[in-house]
C-alpha cells in the first residue's frame, strides 16, 4: 500500500454529521478503540471481523499442495459442562493455569474458550481431559 492509502481522509471529505465523532475517535488510544469495538459488537450483536472469502488465499496453489497445509495451532472451546461441574473446574484449572474463581467463571459462562494458540497434540489432550470428566469440548 502506498503512504497515501494509509492516511486518514481529510475532514473536508467527511460528512458534516460525522466530523465531531471522527475527531473524538482520532484522539482515542488503541486500547480504548478496541474496547469501543467490543462494546459496539455486544450492543448491536455484530462482529467487526472482516468476512473471509473462501478459496481466495489459496486459489493459485495446486490442489495437491493445498492438502499438505494442515492447521497446526488450535483453540480449545468448552461447549458443555455436563453433570460433573466440579471436575470440569478442576480440569480447567489444571490445563489453563487459572485460579479457582477464574476457572469457575469460565465454566459457568460456557461455551467459552479454554486455551488459544496451542499445538494439535496439546489441544487434543485438553479435549480428552475435559471429556473424561463429562464435559464437551471442540477444537477450532
Amino acid at each position: 500500500m502506498s503512504q497515501k492509502e494509509n492516511q486518514p481522509q481529510p475532514l473536508e471529505e467527511t460528512p458534516a454529521k460525522f466530523k465531531e465523532l471522527i475527531e473524538q475517535i482520532e484522539k482515542m488510544s488503541v486500547l480504548d478503540l478496541a474496547e469501543l469495538v467490543k462494546v459496539l459488537e455486544k450492543r448491536f450483536g455484530v462482529s467487526a471481523m472482516a468476512p473471509v472469502v473462501v478459496g481466495s488465499a489459496t486459489s493459485g496453489i495446486p490442489e495437491s499442495e493445498k492438502k499438505e497445509e494442515e492447521k497446526t495451532v488450535f483453540t480449545v472451546e468448552l461447549t458443555e459442562v455436563g453433570s460433573n461441574k466440579i471436575g470440569v473446574i478442576k480440569t480447567i484449572r489444571e490445563v489453563s493455569g487459572k485460579g479457582l474463581k477464574e476457572a469457575k467463571d469460565l465454566v459457568d459462562a460456557a461455551p467459552q474458550i479454554v486455551k488459544e494458540g496451542v499445538e494439535k497434540e496439546e489441544a487434543e489432550e485438553i479435549k480428552k481431559k475435559l471429556e473424561a470428566v463429562g464435559a464437551k469440548a471442540t477444537l477450532k
